[in-house]
């Protein structure tokens, strides 16, 4: 019903302006109607291109400082995060100075050079300098962002070994995440869409023959030991997903058919985050925000207050109920982990 009656107004406004628009045509009877630009007219395009100019500027100032906390410093919560930040405030100052810059030439020499009756324009056939210039200047820069942004995603893809990082697979299927601990040996088990075995709950299709998984884990929250590096194998059991964890700078597609990674340590516990006055201020204004919409949010069985947590989201739209695929992660001290992970059921205890 509600679409039907926006469909009706969004008619009934399109009427009216076609009216108007007739009204306007018969009212300029008399005056004359040439389809020709005169010096009048082409005044008021380059005043308006420079007013428009302006409000760019405007725009551009007031998004920086209303809008402007990105790329989020104040909540990365991994080791590499100072490297991937970085490399987002370079790409972010060089966009700005170019924009500030070609707009600026852009709309100026559209009032600068505008049509004037009398006279003539001036123009090159070709000019070498001009167009050595304005093609390495930015092959330069571009080649600079780009060796620099292979450089720190290699510092961050390449995993050291020596480490003994922990080993978790991550498994994708509309809409909900799974995950797999490796166990002790830090080696998952095979697994293969194949074997999954609904009636005995197998739902990973994990190799039940296979030793390395007597000692796997699975679960739907995502539990991390703080200062712990992690290596998370990706896969998807249906369409492609992508697994993305913006708190920890990590994203990484999960792909049918293959296995995917990523690896970072996280730095931050969560209880650490939740008490950092920038997600304090972020968390009081949500909460804010609910309370306005107390009734509804009652009425759906959701809980009224908002607390900060860590998520696995899902930064690929993979069906309907893409918006709704995450799953929340505990960044906690060792001993805590210890605790939960001594709680959980090995692969084999929790089949059917």
């Amino acid at each position: 019903m509600t679409a039907l009656l926006t469909i009706i107004i969004v008619l009934f406004v399109a009427i009216a302006l076609w009216q108007m628009v007739k009204i306007f045509d018969l009212a300029q009877v008399g005056t004359t109607n040439s389809q020709v630009a005169d010096d009048h007219d082409n005044k008021i395009n380059g005043y308006l291109m420079m007013g428009f100019l302006i409000f760019i500027y405007l725009i551009t100032i007031l998004s920086f400082w209303y809008l402007g906390d990105l790329p989020l410093l104040s909540n990365a919560a991994s080791e590499h995060d100072v490297e991937v930040d970085n490399l987002m405030i370079i790409s972010m100052v060089v966009i700005f100075i170019v924009q500030i810059l070609t707009q600026f030439v852009l709309h100026f020499f559209a009032y600068k050079y505008r049509g004037e009756k009398g006279k003539k324009a001036l123009f090159y056939a070709d000019n070498t300098t001009l167009e050595f210039i304005w093609t390495v200047i930015p092959v330069i820069v571009l080649a600079g962002l780009i060796i620099y942004g292979l450089f720190t995603w290699n510092d961050i893809m390449n995993i050291d070994e020596d480490e003994d990082p922990m080993v978790i697979e991550l498994y994708a299927q509309q809409f909900n995440w799974k995950a797999r601990y490796s166990g002790a040996d830090k080696v998952l088990g095979k697994a293969n869409v194949r074997l999954i075995d609904i009636d005995r709950a197998n739902i990973l299709g994990v190799d039940e023959e296979d030793p390395n998984a007597k000692d796997d884990v699975i679960v739907t929250e995502l539990h991390l030991p703080v200062g712990e590096p992690v290596v998370f194998k990706m896969r998807s059991q249906d369409v492609l997903h992508s697994a993305y964890m913006p708190h920890f700078r990590a994203q990484m597609n999960c792909v049918p058919g293959m296995v995917t990674q990523f690896s970072f340590t996280p730095t931050i516990t969560t209880a650490d985050m939740r008490e950092n006055p920038d997600m304090v201020e972020k968390v009081k204004n949500i909460n804010g925000l609910r309370l306005e919409r107390k009734a509804e949010i009652e009425e759906a069985g959701q809980e009224l207050v908002y607390e900060f947590d860590y998520l696995l989201l899902c930064n690929k739209i993979c069906g309907k109920s893409h918006y709704n695929m995450q799953m929340k992660i505990i960044v906690e001290t060792q001993e805590e982990f210890d605790a939960w992970m001594k709680e959980q059921k090995t692969f084999p205890n929790s089949l059917n």
